[in-house]
């Protein structure tokens, strides 16, 4: 069902604008973004990826600082950024992004950028049924549009740009084409939020949805030392205690209060002090309701909104009742690093070995959209990594996602999209285990794949004297990339000295 949601990666909304902007012009904090970016290639990773170029909007919330979207910047090589009456581009850069929350900040440092430019302050959430007004540079004209909607929905959402993270957004009613992100939705003169994403094609027409200003003032508090955290999580799945008959079997009152620890992350701090089957009651002395809701700052929200708002080395106390005794335990939050297997990566280059013509990557969701792969072991090992907690055993699946054909690898074939287990009986549980392993000296490498058949065969000499035909044939730049790291970027002092 996600699948229909897209991101408006090219500017943002617009609405007339029924209220008193803060200088009377909008077009004095709004910016329209140009963005060349360079998508990865998984198919063949030793290349640089496809260029691409992209337009979006920001708004100025401090002098020389400008805040988007992280899809708007995601990947980029050189951004420039355009403002309203000036006919001249001004290199930016990215200083923050939140791949998690679809937010980031990018800086402009020349002083003639900043002449008149007005920064934007920010509003609390919108009613339900106001007013509001969104602004960017959408397809179909350069300068600057704007519409007018309605808020119709506050809820939890899945944000696409990530695929798992879910946070509070905001859907509203106003027009939106494809490629509007990064601009203000604005009411009352402030900021209430910033478009990001909505629904295509025939599941639903004219819903979009704005990151609220909680989650946006939370990016900007995470930031304050200088580094981004990420989101942190409680690392429990719980069920929804609203049946009179199961909450008599687990000793609870008839006071639509609690839900049920369902699986605990074990590599969550949460592992330590709860566990499943245990009845959450009260969230930071906020009572659980049997839907899982809690009421927070006069408005009932979900029982993660409550975590949502904490940062890393927070703590948070939970009342609970197990074996029909109740208890309080204080839970210490931070990311879980398992989550982000199932989720879409930025800013990094594919990671990955060649060798004897054989390319081994870790699985992701991102070698799956590249390779889209039928195989149903592979499948279940990306789908249940971590409701099985397969990362226990295989911290990274390492997949032979491809063959470059030579006739040291032939017949190899049925091999591919197979899972690494061990090679030479040492087991495989990461890509720098398996280049240990290539580094080895025998006198051939047996490499078994998890499930049942013989293992896959390679003469270590016969590879040695393949190498550079392989390289050569199939224009390998580089046999491996073990480190996720950022592609080299120019700053903007370099663009400014040529």
């Amino acid at each position: 069902m996600f699948r229909s949601f897209f991101l408006f990666s090219a500017a943002l909304l617009f609405a007339t604008n029924l209220f008193a902007q803060p200088n009377g012009k909008i077009q004095n904090s709004l910016v329209r973004i140009t963005a060349t970016d360079v998508e990865p290639d998984y198919k063949a990773p030793w290349n640089s990826g496809g260029i691409q170029r992209g337009i979006g909007a920001g708004f100025i919330i401090e002098v020389g600082r400008i805040m988007t979207n992280a899809h708007v910047v995601s990947n980029s090589r050189y951004l420039t950024v355009e403002r309203e009456g000036d006919p001249n581009k001004y290199s930016a850069q990215v200083l923050f992004v939140a791949h998690d929350c679809d937010l980031a900040l990018i800086g402009v440092t020349s002083p003639e950028f900043g002449k008149n430019m007005v920064p934007l302050g920010f509003g609390g959430i919108p009613e339900l049924e106001s007013t509001v007004s969104a602004y960017g540079y959408p397809i179909g004209g350069q300068r600057m549009s704007v519409t007018t909607g309605i808020v119709s929905r506050i809820d939890f959402q899945l944000y696409t740009h990530s695929s798992i993270d879910q946070h509070l957004a905001i859907q509203i009613s106003a027009q939106i084409n494809p490629g509007n992100s990064g601009g203000p939705v604005m009411q009352n003169g402030k900021v209430v939020g910033v478009a990001f994403q909505g629904y295509s094609g025939d599941v639903a027409q004219g819903v979009a949805y704005m990151i609220p200003t909680p989650v946006i003032t939370r990016f900007l508090q995470d930031i304050t030392d200088g580094r981004y955290d990420k989101y942190v999580d409680l690392g429990v799945s719980y069920f929804k205690l609203q049946n009179p008959a199961q909450r008599r079997f687990l000793g609870l009152q008839n006071d639509d209060r609690g839900v049920l620890v369902e699986t605990v992350v074990s590599a969550s701090t949460a592992a330590k002090v709860l566990k499943s089957g245990d009845v959450l009651l009260a969230i930071d002395d906020h009572p659980i309701a049997s839907d899982s809701f809690v009421e927070l700052e006069g408005e009932r929200v979900e029982m993660p909104e409550v975590v949502e708002r904490k940062f890393r080395g927070d703590t948070v106390k939970l009342d609970i009742l197990r074996d029909r005794q109740p208890l309080t335990v204080n839970v210490e939050l931070g990311p879980i690093w398992p989550y982000a297997f199932q989720g879409h990566s930025y800013d990094v280059q594919p990671r990955y070995i060649v060798y004897g013509g054989l390319l081994f990557q870790p699985l992701s969701l991102d070698l799956i959209q590249a390779y889209q792969p039928q195989d149903l072991r592979l499948r279940h090992y990306f789908d249940f990594y971590v409701i099985e907690e397969i990362y226990l055993e295989h911290p990274e699946v390492i997949v032979l996602t491809n063959i470059l054909p030579d006739p040291i690898n032939t017949y190899l074939q049925p091999y591919r999209a197979g899972i690494v287990d061990e090679v030479n009986g040492e087991k495989i549980r990461t890509l720098e285990d398996l280049a240990k392993a290539f580094a080895q000296t025998p006198d051939r490498f047996v490499i078994r794949m998890i499930g049942d058949g013989p293992p896959l065969v390679l003469d270590r000499q016969e590879v040695d004297a393949a190498r550079d035909r392989i390289k050569r044939r199939y224009n390998v730049v580089k046999e491996q990339n073990l480190k996720a790291e950022p592609p080299a970027k120019r700053s903007i002092e370099e663009d400014q000295n040529g």
